[in-house]
């Protein structure tokens, strides 16, 4: 049992915002809020030599989810981890190269997913990490959890790495969509019993990140991104119920109404290319919305930080709202322009 069961939900501003209350002033925390834009998280990654040592060791890790909720006091705690622990614990190798993005092998684009063991093993210092951070946590603070999506994740484990197109994954998915869904599946099964074990260990509510859905056509979205999340979001909702979900399919575009009806999920994450006007009239009545100011206009600052964060503030005044960016913060933002934010948001 965790630290925070005992406090009343009404003291958790987000968790009852994604449960679907309205409040005056919306809540937020910031995607990627723990990390290298802040000299503390520079400090501790530089001791422990990498990122996989960092989110690996549950102290180290839970030091990192605590540090930006010390400094600004955040209305939520984002678990420090990466969406490629699964590919990892689906049997994958995972590295970190000094100035380059993550490395899968071997790259499903030319090794069946069969020859792969997997060692669920791996995703055990998470589940510490999770347990660490919810004794620590104020009671007001949610803990939010999170994975990658399917379609998200499979893009690495095909390719190897990031990729500009995804051009490896969506060609696989055309030509043999038997071999591409049983990634899909095998990625599916594991985050509905990862996300399960995050929420068993502490976790109040998460989030999927669908990075990469923009890539999609219409029927390839329906699915590869729709389908999946929709099996991930049953799937948890049949063993923790209470435990809302925030889906965050980036580059959705005029998809991301149809990804809110059929998925089921919560709650949607808006990324910074999403009109909130449109989103506010389109999405779902009452649902609540995340987001969604772009990452540069908090580099900014200035006036057109200010009028950025009053044009999002006013479309969703009558609904439910976490405030947030439209995705990750930069490395490079000033901590007086995330000051700044929080100000204007709080009033």
């Amino acid at each position: 049992m965790h630290a925070q069961t005992s406090i009343e939900p009404s003291t958790k501003t987000l968790l009852n915002v994604l449960k679907g209350e309205h409040q005056p002033r919306p809540p937020m925390w910031l995607m990627r809020q723990a990390g290298r834009y802040l000299p503390e998280y520079r400090a501790l990654r530089a001791e422990k030599g990498g990122f996989l040592a960092l989110a690996t060791d549950p102290e180290s890790a839970a030091e990192v989810t605590l540090q930006p909720i010390r400094r600004f006091g955040f209305d939520g705690a984002i678990l420090f981890s990466d969406i490629l622990m699964v590919p990892w614990a689906l049997g994958q190798d995972l590295s970190f190269g000094v100035g380059e993005g993550p490395r899968l092998e071997p790259p499903l684009v030319d090794h069946p997913l069969a020859s792969l063991v997997a060692v669920p093993e791996r995703l055990d210092p998470v589940y510490e990490t999770v347990r660490l951070v919810a004794g620590a946590l104020p009671a007001e603070t949610t803990f939010l959890g999170f994975a990658g999506s399917p379609w998200t994740v499979a893009t690495y484990m095909v390719a190897g790495a990031g990729s500009k197109d995804q051009a490896a994954t969506r060609s696989l998915a055309y030509r043999d969509p038997a071999a591409f869904g049983s990634i899909i599946d095998a990625i599916t099964e594991m985050t509905i019993e990862y996300l399960a074990r995050q929420i068993e260990a502490g976790i109040e509510a998460v989030q999927l990140f669908d990075s990469w859905a923009g890539s999609l056509s219409p029927a390839q979205f329906e699915r590869w991104v729709i389908a999946p999340n929709a099996a991930i979001v049953a799937g948890l909702k049949a063993r923790h119920p209470d435990a809302p979900i925030i889906g965050f399919p980036k580059g959705a575009g005029a998809k991301l109404a149809a990804y809110a009806r059929e998925t089921g999920v919560d709650a949607v994450g808006l990324d910074e290319t999403v009109d909130p006007v449109w989103a506010d009239k389109e999405l779902p009545t009452g649902m609540p919305v995340q987001g969604n100011l772009d990452p540069l206009a908090l580099i900014a600052g200035g006036t057109a930080l200010d009028e950025a964060v009053d044009r999002i503030l006013a479309a969703f005044a009558e609904r439910p709202h976490v405030f947030n960016l439209g995705h990750g913060i930069d490395q490079h933002t000033p901590i007086a322009h995330v000051e700044r934010v929080i100000s204007r948001v709080r009033g």
